[in-house]
């Protein structure tokens, strides 16, 4: 029996936002694997089971409901420790139970979506992938590179098709802005960096017992600020980069604070060295004025800014007046189904991900964050949030100069980087 052992579906992640009738398909440098051979199309709608359907399961339950609309797909079941309420299931009756493989069995499910805690990721992919079962999976896809790589080898050992939820990439944006490096439209590209200064309060890390945490009862979470709440920055990053696989990368270098009181980082920035060059992200859950996270690829000739929640880029070139573009989206949800019925790429297979989870590994593997002294950070009045004086111009220069908090003067940061090769 396989049942979530954690309480599911409390992890905040990015949604997309669909993109518009007659936007063309993504295309990109990106290669998947077609849907499994020997097989046939299989017949739509796909019965869909929701492991995780509170907290960002939400969103997650309210696209299966749109993608139902469409006669894509067919939610059949909900796993939950407790189950939905009907006004939680809009009226609607499923199947419900905390046992996964269980409820896999009964409902004939085709397609399953994992938005469970992280630890639980490994484990519930492999009971989808024996039993034939599809997946769509929320990031990070683990907590540790060996578990991605338990997870990534089963399920191709398995045959079935897996999509990991880093929403981002399913932009057109990004493949646009690959086509305009390759081209050569910013002359020779220097880095990349990102940036996310985003505002979370006392309750955010209160919502789940994993919330915050490094290792909960010995297992693995590594649920900081890059790694979760802000990991799309660094896959954003990783792919614009056109250094997706994990062999991709050759160094990394991190710096990880708090300012709250837990045990994961929520103040950080990490450089990452791979094939395609460097990449720099400095990220906050402390911001003083939250805004929109963005990556920045600078090159000789000019730069381009995209923010990837808003599907938004500003092209900046020597010579010519700035462009500004925003791109459609296609949802990952709706793009598994297409590639199993009709054969489009798939978008975010486990593979593309791996240079991603080296850099979860870094973070995993490096000293427990420091705590930032009392006089760095203050409590806003009339709000249960910590805030990091001066973050924010500390978090966008990181993304401008490529450099790590400590070599840009911040008094709080580390005295030197912690290196994973």
């Amino acid at each position: 029996m396989t049942t979530i052992s954690q309480q599911g579906g409390a992890r905040r992640a990015d949604g997309p936002r669909t993109a518009p009738a007659g936007d063309s398909a993504h295309t990109g440098p990106r290669t998947a694997p077609a849907a499994p051979a020997n097989t046939t199309a299989p017949a739509l709608p796909l019965p869909v089971v929701l492991a995780g359907a509170r907290g960002h399961g939400r969103w997650h339950l309210d696209n299966i409901r749109r993608l139902q609309d469409k006669g894509l797909v067919r939610l059949v079941g909900v796993c939950e420790l407790t189950p939905l309420t009907e006004e939680e299931l809009g009226g609607r009756h499923v199947e419900q139970s905390a046992d996964f493989g269980a409820l896999l069995d009964s409902t004939g499910a085709a397609v399953a979506v994992i938005c469970t805690p992280i630890p639980t990721h490994t484990d519930l992919a492999l009971t989808a992938a024996r039993k034939g079962v599809h997946l769509l999976l929320e990031k990070p896809p683990a907590p540790s590179y060996a578990e991605f790589r338990r997870m990534a080898d089963g399920v191709a050992a398995a045959g079935v098709v897996c999509q990991i939820g880093f929403q981002s990439l399913g932009s057109h944006a990004v493949p646009a802005v690959r086509k305009l490096i390759t081209e050569g439209a910013l002359g020779r590209v220097t880095g990349i960096g990102g940036a996310g200064a985003w505002a979370r309060d006392e309750a955010y890390y209160r919502r789940a017992p994993w919330a915050g945490k490094r290792r909960l009862n010995g297992v693995d979470v590594v649920d900081g600020v890059l790694t979760n709440p802000l990991a799309h920055i660094v896959a954003t990053a990783l792919a614009l980069a056109g250094s997706t696989r994990g062999e991709d990368v050759t160094g990394i270098r991190t710096e990880l604070l708090r300012a709250n009181d837990i045990e994961s980082d929520d103040t950080s920035c990490v450089r990452v060295t791979t094939t395609g060059g460097r990449i720099t992200v400095a990220a906050t859950l402390c911001a003083e004025h939250p805004g929109e996270p963005y990556v920045l690829v600078h090159g000789t000739g000019g730069r381009i800014t995209f923010w990837y929640k808003q599907d938004r880029v500003l092209v900046q070139r020597s010579g010519r007046g700035p462009e500004e573009i925003e791109y459609g989206r296609t949802d990952l949800l709706e793009n598994l189904v297409e590639h199993l019925s009709g054969g489009d790429e798939l978008l975010v297979p486990p593979e593309s991900t791996g240079a991603f989870m080296k850099v979860v590994e870094a973070i995993r593997q490096a000293p427990d964050p420091i705590a930032l002294p009392p006089d760095a950070w203050e409590q806003l009045p009339g709000e249960r949030r910590r805030v990091v004086r001066g973050i924010d111009g500390f978090v966008a220069a990181a993304a401008d100069t490529l450099a790590l908090y400590s070599e840009l003067g911040a008094s709080w940061a580390l005295p030197k980087e912690v290196s994973t090769a």
